[in-house]
């Protein structure tokens, strides 16, 4: 009879070589995909609902104002402009819109639109202000953000 060797030659090694391309690859995706910063809203927001909703294709020329009362009760309790995370004056917001536009393209520069979030219980005096220097700074289109319309409605 004959006898069989058992080849203990061949290793059980895993070839690791592409491992760091692995993970690099990963961290770009997540780098890329990952939105690390948002706008934390520092007024309160009761929106009200709308008739008609026309849905934005060009989110990156929106930028958004929010008007109501400030969460924090030291700040008082007349409605504020909060244009990213500061709160603007009537007077800072023509300088505020040229700000943005210079974040855009030149050819862009003229179809900003400003999205306004305003609470129902803000008075329209600040709102007919905030228009009025929205028109001097050369932002023509305003929206008024409403939250989108369920079903049920």
């Amino acid at each position: 009879m004959s006898k069989f060797k058992k080849k203990s030659e061949s290793s059980q090694d895993i070839p690791t070589a592409a491992l760091p391309d692995i993970i690099f690859m990963l961290l770009f995706f997540f780098m890329v995909t990952t939105v690390l910063r948002e706008t934390e809203i520092k007024v309160e927001q009761r929106i009200p609902r709308a008739e008609q909703l026309v849905k934005l294709e060009k989110k990156k020329l929106v930028t958004y104002l929010y008007v109501g009362k400030p969460k924090d009760k030291s700040m008082g309790t007349e409605a504020l402009i909060q244009a990213n995370d500061a709160f603007i004056g009537i007077d800072g917001i023509i300088n505020w819109i040229n700000q943005e536009k210079s974040n855009l393209s030149e050819a862009e520069r003229d179809q900003i639109t400003v999205s306004m979030k305003v609470d129902n219980e803000t008075k329209m005096g600040i709102i007919v202000d905030i228009q009025t220097e929205l028109r001097d700074a050369n932002a023509r289109k305003i929206m008024y953000a409403t939250p989108q319309k369920s079903e049920d409605n």
